[in-house]
């Protein structure tokens, strides 16, 4: 049974199917939360609190095919729900994937490269080249136009080609 099949059961209600979605779609709401909040606690929480929301409404979602989109969208919402609330506390930096990411160096530096880009620029790029998401699914999760996505794409890769990594060579295609 495929990740629509299931999703459509869990819109049913079946708690079981709702569990195994959620089960495929782990690993993509971790690498996005932690792109995004970028310290564990903040990423657990909102991973936490995403999965609370989309099985509260799971019933609501009206096209089962698009349930990593329709999660993904939570995902996001809450992440930036919780930089809002750490912005009035206190802002202190603190980037964990360095250190969550230890044996894999191009894993690390790939991710400094892109924490060099603006917010926008991030979450875009995160979700079209580490999450393997298409143009139109970013701008339903970002609620964007599909040409507003294509240019954040071409101006993080024209950033990106002016860094130089490995003196002056770029290490990483982005095309």
């Amino acid at each position: 049974m495929d990740l629509t099949e299931k999703a459509e059961l869990a819109t049913q209600g079946d708690k079981e199917a709702f569990v195994d979605v959620i089960r495929a779609v782990q690993q993509s709401l971790y690498v996005i939360a932690r792109s995004i909040v970028k310290n564990e606690e903040d990423c657990a929480d909102a991973i936490q609190e995403t999965i609370a929301k989309a099985f509260s409404n799971v019933h609501r979602l009206k096209e089962p095919a698009y349930f990593k989109t329709w999660i993904i969208r939570i995902l996001i919402n809450e992440c930036n729900r919780i930089i809002r609330k750490k912005k009035r506390v206190s802002p202190v930096p603190y980037d964990i994937r360095k250190s969550s990411y230890k044996g894999d160096y191009e894993q690390i530096e790939l991710f400094e490269v892109i924490d060099g880009l603006d917010v926008q620029l991030q979450t875009t790029v995160t979700l079209f080249y580490i999450e393997d998401l298409s143009v139109k699914e970013i701008s339903k999760v970002l609620n964007v136009s599909e040409g507003t996505v294509k240019s954040r794409l071409f101006r993080a890769r024209q950033q990106l080609s002016e860094l130089a990594l490995w003196e002056g060579e770029a290490k990483y295609e982005l095309s």
